[in-house]
């Protein structure tokens, strides 16, 4: 029922879906609707926890993989971004309530956000374990990664951020950021490189002798 909602609303919009347009859509009675869902905002509010969900499930496997740790915060950083992106244009003209209902949408993320900010915490005690990032502490930075990548998520999925740019440079800035930020050691950049798909194949930076890559070493 959820998905089938969900499907209403990215055709038709949030504001011009009926609770009986849902009804009609799912096959379902209406008394069978509004014995799960009050209004047509508390099946909103499901549609937004359904995607989170998806989204979270998208991270964990993330942060399951044997890589590491300041290969997996990239790619953490990398699946937010772009899932959420997916998330919002697959769903239509469901994009506008995104983000016109910001603060609504804020009310059912926070078991994604509590979520991501223990992954984030997993992977930098790890890589401070290891030695490949210098901070003191874990937790704090846990949280200002996780509010940094939030903060994003607009200005991302609308386009703005290095629209010049293709996305290999636009990570490599990214990655040069966020390996500043958590102090990664002069040592591990030789041996913790960041490979790439280029049309030659899956190229490994520190082999490679263009430009963009010569700088990913600073």
């Amino acid at each position: 029922m959820v998905d089938v909602a969900r499907q209403s609303f990215a055709k038709n919009g949030v504001d011009d879906t009926t609770m009986n347009d849902i009804a009609v859509a799912s096959k379902k009675g209406r008394r069978t609707l509004y014995t799960y869902f009050k209004s047509k905002e508390d099946i909103y509010m499901a549609v937004v926890e359904s995607e989170l969900e998806m989204l979270s499930g998208a991270m964990e496997k993330v942060a399951e993989q044997d890589i590491a740790p300041d290969t997996k915060i990239l790619r953490l950083i990398e699946t937010h971004l772009d899932s959420i992106k997916m998330v919002v244009f697959r769903n239509g003209t469901l994009r506008a309530g995104f983000f016109r209902d910001i603060w609504r949408v804020e009310a059912v993320r926070k078991n994604f956000d509590r979520t991501e900010t223990k992954l984030f915490r997993q992977v930098l005690t790890e890589g401070k374990e290891k030695g490949i990032f210098d901070i003191d502490n874990v937790n704090i930075v846990a949280d200002i990664v996780h509010y940094c990548v939030k903060g994003i998520e607009a200005p991302y999925i609308r386009g703005q951020i290095g629209e010049e740019l293709d996305d290999e440079t636009g990570w490599a800035y990214v990655a040069k950021i966020v390996y500043g930020a958590l102090g990664r050691k002069e040592q591990n950049k030789d041996k913790l490189t960041y490979n790439y798909k280029s049309k030659y194949g899956i190229i490994n930076r520190k082999d490679c002798d263009c430009d963009r890559c010569r700088s990913w070493y600073w």
